[in-house]
This record gives C-alpha cells, structure tokens and sequence, in this order.
C-alpha cells in the first residue's frame, strides 16, 4: 500500500527560527517522501542526515518503526498507545525495552484536559473536499451530471487554494445554471460544531449556502426555490437526541454527565439529507448518530436522499456504526449494503458512499505542516533541553508536556500503568 504521510512536524522556517533564538542544534533527517523537500530545510542552513543516531532527542509525527529506536532517545510522536493499540504494543514494549521516553502530542493537555497541539481543521478542510468530490461520482454513477463532478480529493490538488478555486467554480455553475431537479433541494448535514466542523464549513461555504435549523428541515420549512442553493444543516447535541423522560428539556452539562438519560433521536433527520458530514467526538457512552438497523431500514426500499456519509470523525463502528473500517487516501470510499453489511470500494452499490480517510489532514500536507509546527515551536525548547537522566518525580518539563510522557526511562509513568495490562496481552499473544 502507498504510504500517504507527507507531513512533518517542524517546517523549515520554524527551525531556522528556533535555532536563531535559542542556538538549539538541528538535525535533519532525509525523506523523499515529506511535503516539505530535503532542498527547503538546506536552503535555511540545516543540516541533512540519512539517520538521527547523534541526536539524544527526536521530534517525528506518526509512529516509529520497531527496529528504528534507539537506547536512552526522548521521542516525541503521535504514539497511538493511549487505547492499548495493540499494533502499537510492540513498539511501546521496545521503547521500554530500550529505557526511552516517549511523549505523546495527544496528551499535550491544559489543566482542564484540551489538547494543546493538533491539527486544527484540517481534518474538516481535506474531508469536505473529499466528501463533495464523493457526492459527484455518486451522482455521475447514477446517470445524474452535476456540477461537483467536476472536483477531485483534496489530495489530488496542488494546495489547499487550488482546491478551493475549483469549488468555487462549482458555486459558480450552481448559481448560473442550477442543481438537478432530481437532487433538489441538496441538503448537507453537518454533525458538530468545533474546530473540525469549522474546517468543513469553510469549505461548503465557498459554495451558495442557505442556512436551515435541524427542527426546520423536520418541518419542512425550506426555501421554495432551492434550485440554485444548497442548503446547509448544522446539528449540535441538543438536536441528536432526547431525554427519557417526557416533556423534560435539553441540558448540555446533564448529557455529558449522565448520557444515560437521553436516548438517540438522529435517525429521524436521515431522510431528509443528500450527504451528512461527521465531526462530532464519539465515545461509547453516547447514543449513535447512526446505527446498522436504522441504515437497514432507510434504505430498505430502495435509494433514499442520502447519498453520501463523510465520516470525519472516523471511529470505527463508532458514532456512525456504519463505519467498518478506516481508509487511506489512494482508496478513500467504499459502499456500505445496508442489507448484507458487506462494502466496496468506490461509489457504486446499493448504500450510502461512505468517505472514511483517518489521516485527512495528510491530504493537504503543507498547509497542515506549517500549522502544527507554528504551535510545536514553543513547545521544543523545554523538550529539547531538559535533562531526561533524572528520575521522573524529577523531570522539569512543563505540566503539559509532562502529562504527556507515557514512559520515562524505560517505565511507563504513574498516569499510563494502565497499558501494562495491555502489553502483557500482546505478548501472550506472540
């Protein structure tokens, strides 16, 4: 399979930055796969190596190979641990092994336990693209020509505004010569409202936007002529489900706290969308937007509205239950049968398309690059200079950075114990 991960932590500005500020050393290491050349780190007067074995602390992203790590490093990455992954047992155990320590991005946390380093909306940007190009193919399969079928994956463009202009164009048409009567009006539910909802919004936005309240698409209250409009729904949780009891009103607070007192009321907006977008944080104690029973039953007779589910969020058999599997850019779609369960790539089959890439912001990998890095820079001075021989009750990293060590020296630290139990099942297992 291609490997799709173009994006680097640090950009070459940025270094150059950090080294002119702080007299931090950097080393480089070599890629011919990375968005940012080895030439464009050269040109800021860093310095390129085929491996990092000088280097006692190494800054990456995804992931670091088994037999890449070395003895005593500090590594910071995007771990995939926290869970007891069991694919990445294996690595984690090296780590151990190997007495290393390991911070991870995703624990970078505040005192209230927001994530301080991601990718921002990105993940929003690349999956709108790619779920509006989804939507075209479906409807050209079907023998509908529309407009979208005109756009690509984000992947597929140059940057980030070279999509955008070609959506735009898009807007163009949709307002010169309309949308096919047969798909009208075209509604696009988004489920969400945070950074990633934003990042897609931005993008559904270039287009000509009507805005609809979820209770007015139940009611029926549209525009009479959505001919040359598409009409965009944002749901928040007040509007995916209801409370137990009768006649009681919505509490945020109450639903975080006690989702057990709410059951799933989604379904009911199913009919009425062309494509529904996902951005909304799952985790198993919430009610689902959508179940294998209610998509069973949506598409019993036949093909209904929805055409196409972006699954942003992309947690498998998750919020969208429908969801089987994750999928890489260079096959990024698949149909799901609501009557076999069964899937196939591409956009043909009885079923919704479903867009299910986990690594979207890779799609547009400057762009994304260039973002993370900007936050990752004030970060780098307290990792690069700390000194990790200490024990860690001793360790003076910064409380962000320090709730984000999983191991230290070889252990795993207080707040991660809770993976032992998963690494001795992983090697009970071998």
């Amino acid at each position: 399979m291609y490997h799709w991960e173009r994006r680097t932590p640090l950009i070459p500005d940025h270094i150059q930055e950090l080294s002119q500020d702080t007299g931090l050393q950097f080393i480089v290491q070599s890629s011919d796969m990375r968005a940012y050349s080895d030439d464009e780190y050269r040109g800021v007067g860093l310095p390129i190596a085929a491996n990092l074995k000088e280097c006692p602390v190494i800054i990456a992203l995804k992931e670091i190979p088994v037999d890449v790590l070395e003895k005593d490093k500090a590594y910071v990455f995007f771990s995939h641990v926290i869970k007891g992954q069991a694919v990445n047992m294996p690595m984690l155990q090296r780590a151990l092994d190997l007495g290393c320590t390991v911070i991870d991005y995703e624990k970078i946390t505040n005192d209230k336990g927001r994530r301080l380093i991601a990718f921002g909306n990105y993940a929003g940007l690349a999956g709108m693209i790619d779920t509006l190009w989804a939507l075209g193919d479906r409807l050209a399969w079907e023998g509908i020509a529309n407009p979208f079928e005109f756009l690509t994956q984000a992947s597929q463009y140059t940057d980030l505004a070279e999509a955008k202009a070609a959506i735009l164009k898009v807007g163009e048409a949709i307002q010169s010569e309309g949308l096919p009567e047969s798909i009208t009006p075209l509604t696009m539910g988004i489920a969400g409202y945070g950074n990633v909802s934003k990042g897609a919004q931005e993008i559904l936005d270039l287009l000509p936007i009507t805005d609809v309240g979820p209770s007015d698409l139940l009611a029926g209250h549209l525009p009479d002529d959505a001919n040359n409009t598409i009409l965009k729904v944002v749901f928040r949780e007040k509007d995916t489900v209801l409370p137990l009891v009768e006649g009681k009103t919505f509490e945020l607070q109450e639903f975080y706290d006690h989702p057990e007192r709410y059951r799933a009321a989604f379904e009911r907006y199913l009919p009425h969308l062309t494509t529904l977008v996902n951005c909304i944080y799952w985790e198993p104690k919430y009610p689902r937007l959508i179940t294998v029973k209610a998509a069973k039953t949506l598409y019993a007779d036949g093909q209904p509205k929805l055409r196409v589910i972006g699954d942003i969020s992309c947690d498998v058999e998750g919020g969208i239950e429908i969801t089987v599997k994750a999928t890489e850019p260079d096959d990024p779609i698949y149909v799901y049968d609501p009557k076999t369960g069964s899937i196939r790539s591409g956009v043909e089959g009885s079923g919704p398309v479903m867009m299910v890439v986990d690594i979207l912001p890779s799609e547009l990998p400057r762009e994304s690059s260039a973002y993370f890095s900007n936050i990752l820079k004030g970060f780098v001075p307290d990792i690069a200079t700390v000194d990790y021989s200490v024990d860690f009750e001793a360790l003076s990293l910064p409380a962000p950075l320090k709730r984000a060590a999983i191991c230290h020296r070889g252990e795993l630290t207080p707040d991660y114990r809770y993976i032992q139990t998963y690494l001795d099942a992983a090697q009970s297992h071998e």
